[in-house]
């Protein structure tokens, strides 16, 4: 079983803490499921991206399995790494896909869990869905060390691939934030020069703009395998839901960037 790694860190550990927490990142959002075939929500703690990420979370379907794709940050595993394990959380364990991890078998994804142990970008945005649906749905966590294009795009459409032949409802969630320790300024010039590349689902153009301003998303390749996923499934529209930043909170001048964004 995969333990919480990042509870009591990024996210209050109690349940009854929790729970209190996550409902002020939902205050002020009302609930409108939409048609979302994909997104991106950021990964930090709920004081600071919480709200962006609430307001991802207010839109999505309900769906048989949730796909997350998100950065990994310790360096630990395979470079493309599927968790197959039961995540426990503070609001109650949740059970990974196994059929769709039995057909992305023999792809560029390896079934490991090492790289999920300590890896908070996923399980962050667990207990956001448990909060819309209880604890009624799967998880598919694939974890990336390696983010170049190419690889990000075979990610995205073997996982669309298994996902469609596994006959289930699934959403496509890419766990990122944008910008890290620049001026707010900065961060706002060069974050939306990004999104803009994300909202016309253009791949290249995004790894083009991302080397261009040298931009420090630390989830660029989970954006791209999750836009890529999303093609496949005949995604059409784009819309940024909220952008802040972390000065907004803590009135640093240096901060980090959050963008939450849905794909149609």
């Amino acid at each position: 079983m995969r333990q919480p790694a990042v509870a009591g860190q990024f996210y209050p550990l109690s349940p009854k803490n929790l729970k209190k927490e996550i409902s002020r990142c939902f205050q002020g959002i009302e609930i409108t499921p939409r048609d979302v075939i994909g997104a991106v929500v950021p990964h930090a703690g709920y004081i600071y991206s919480g709200q962006v990420a609430a307001s991802v979370y207010a839109t999505l379907p309900k769906a048989d399995t949730y796909i997350f794709f998100g950065p990994n940050h310790t360096g630990y595993g395979s470079p493309v790494a599927m968790s197959q394990d039961t995540w426990k959380m503070p609001f109650g364990d949740i059970e990974t896909d196994r059929d769709i991890g039995k057909l992305l078998a023999g792809t560029i994804i390896d079934m490991d869990e090492i790289a999920h142990r300590f890896e908070h970008s996923i399980e962050v945005q667990i207990p956001f869905l448990q909060h819309r649906f209880g604890n009624d749905f799967n998880i598919l966590p694939i974890c990336m060390g390696m983010q170049d294009e190419e690889t990000a795009v075979e990610v995205g459409q073997e996982v669309a691939r298994a996902a469609k032949e596994s006959g289930k409802k699934v959403v496509f969630i890419a766990s990122s934030d944008m910008s890290h320790y620049v001026s707010a300024e900065h961060a706002d010039r060069v974050d939306h020069y990004l999104i803009d590349a994300v909202l016309d689902m253009d791949v290249p153009e995004f790894y083009r703009r991302r080397a261009e301003e040298n931009i420090s998303a630390c989830g660029y390749g989970p954006i791209s395998a999750m836009l890529s996923a999303a093609k496949e499934y005949g995604a059409k529209s784009t819309e940024l839901v909220k952008y802040a930043n972390s000065g907004d909170v803590s009135g640093d001048p240096m901060v980090v960037g959050y963008a939450g964004i849905i794909v149609e």
